[in-house]
C-alpha cells in the first residue's frame, strides 16, 4: 500500500518535505493545482503531464485529482450542461496525463452537516474538527438553509452524470471513485445507501469506492466487517485513512483525532484492507493541529507518515 497526503502546495520545498519525510505522493483537491482547470473550467493535458512529471522527480506520484462538484447539474439548474461537459473534458485529460482516479465530486457547499462542525482539544492541547448534531440543528433552526436539496432529484442528476463519465473511463482507462457524503447523517443527499448503490445501478470495472475510514466508522458500522464486504466485491478502490471518537447513531456527533488515539486500532483496519487484497492508496486524512505548526501541517504529516509506514511495516511481517 502506498502512503499519501492531501496536497497543500505544489513548491519544490513542499515537495521536497513529502520526499524526505517518505511519503508516495499526493492526491490533489484544489482547482487551482490543476493546470488550466480554474481559468477555462477543464484540465490542460500537457500541463498535467508536466506537473506528474515534475513529482517524478522527487519520486512522488499524484494518485488523485478531485475536480470542483458541478452544482448547477446537481440541482438542476441552468449551466449543468457546461458544468458536465467540462467534467468529461476534465476526465479525458487526466487520463492522458496518466492520473489513475478522479473523483466524482459530489459535495454540496451549504450541507447540513457543514452546520455542526465545531473544533475540539485533545491531549496536550491539539485541536481537531469534529461534528455535533445539536450545533447543527441550532444553526439550521436559526438560519435555514439557503437551497432545500431533493436528495432523490440528487441522486437522479448523479446517476445521469455517471452514464457521461463511465464510458470516458473505460475508453481512456482511468478510474473514477467517489467518497461518502463526509457527515453521514440522515440529513445528507447522499446518504451511505445511495453511495453504495451506485456501483449497482452503474456497474463498471472503471467505476468504485473511495472508502473513507473515518466517515464509515462515524456512520456507526464495524468497520472491519464493512470493509471486508465492501472489498470482498473488488469495490475498494481507494482509501482515507484516518481515526475517530464516537459515532452520530450513539453519540450524536463524533470529534477527528491523531490516528493513535482514536477508537479504531488501526493496524487492525490495514490488515482487514490486506485480507481482502487492497494495495492502492493510504491517504492520509484530516490531520491534527499541533502547537508551533506550520501551514504545511508539517509536523502532524511526518508523524502520521511514519506512523502508517510503520504499522505497513509490521503487516509485512504477519
Amino acid at each position: 500500500m502506498k502512503v499519501l497526503l492531501r496536497q497543500r502546495d505544489l513548491s519544490d520545498e513542499y515537495l521536497r518535505f513529502l520526499a524526505q519525510i517518505g511519503a508516495d505522493g499526493i492526491d490533489i483537491h484544489n482547482a487551482e493545482s490543476v493546470p488550466a482547470l480554474s481559468e477555462r473550467g477543464y484540465a490542460d493535458e500537457h500541463g498535467m503531464a508536466g506537473l506528474m512529471a515534475r513529482l517524478r522527480r522527487w519520486g512522488l506520484a499524484v494518485y488523485r485529482v478531485a475536480p470542483p462538484t458541478p452544482t448547477r447539474w446537481l440541482l438542476g439548474q441552468p449551466g449543468g450542461e457546461v458544468e458536465v461537459d467540462n467534467l468529461c473534458r476534465t476526465l479525458e485529460a487526466l487520463a492522458r496525463a496518466g492520473v489513475p482516479f478522479m473523483s466524482v465530486p459530489h459535495q454540496l457547499e451549504d450541507s447540513p452537516g457543514r452546520r455542526g462542525v465545531v473544533t475540539n482539544l485533545h491531549r496536550g492541547g491539539y485541536r481537531m474538527h469534529a461534528f455535533d448534531t445539536a450545533v447543527m440543528r441550532r444553526s439550521l433552526a436559526e438560519r435555514p438553509l439557503e437551497t432545500v436539496v431533493d436528495g432523490n432529484a440528487c441522486f437522479e442528476q448523479l446517476l445521469r452524470l455517471y452514464e457521461r463519465l463511465v464510458p470516458i473511463a473505460e475508453a481512456y482507462d482511468i478510474r473514477l471513485i467517489i467518497h461518502p457524503d463526509d457527515w453521514p447523517g440522515a440529513e445528507a443527499w447522499l446518504t451511505p445507501l445511495r453511495w453504495a448503490k451506485l456501483m449497482e445501478l452503474v456497474p463498471s470495472s472503471h467505476s468504485g469506492l473511495l472508502y473513507c475510514v473515518g466517515t464509515r466508522y462515524e456512520s456507526g458500522v464495524n468497520i472491519l466487517d464493512d470493509i471486508r464486504a465492501f472489498g470482498r466485491r473488488g469495490l475498494i478502490f481507494h482509501v482515507h485513512l484516518r481515526n475517530a471518537r464516537g459515532t452520530v447513531p450513539a453519540w450524536g456527533g463524533y470529534e477527528e483525532v491523531a490516528l493513535h488515539d482514536g477508537d479504531m486500532n488501526m493496524f487492525a483496519v490495514l490488515k482487514t484492507l490486506k485480507s481482502v487484497g487492497y494495495d492502492g492508496g493510504l491517504q492520509i486524512d484530516h490531520l491534527p493541529t499541533y502547537d508551533g505548526d506550520n501551514s504545511w501541517q508539517g509536523m502532524a504529516s511526518a508523524y502520521a507518515v511514519g506512523y502508517v509506514r510503520a504499522l505497513l511495516a509490521a503487516l509485512e511481517g504477519t
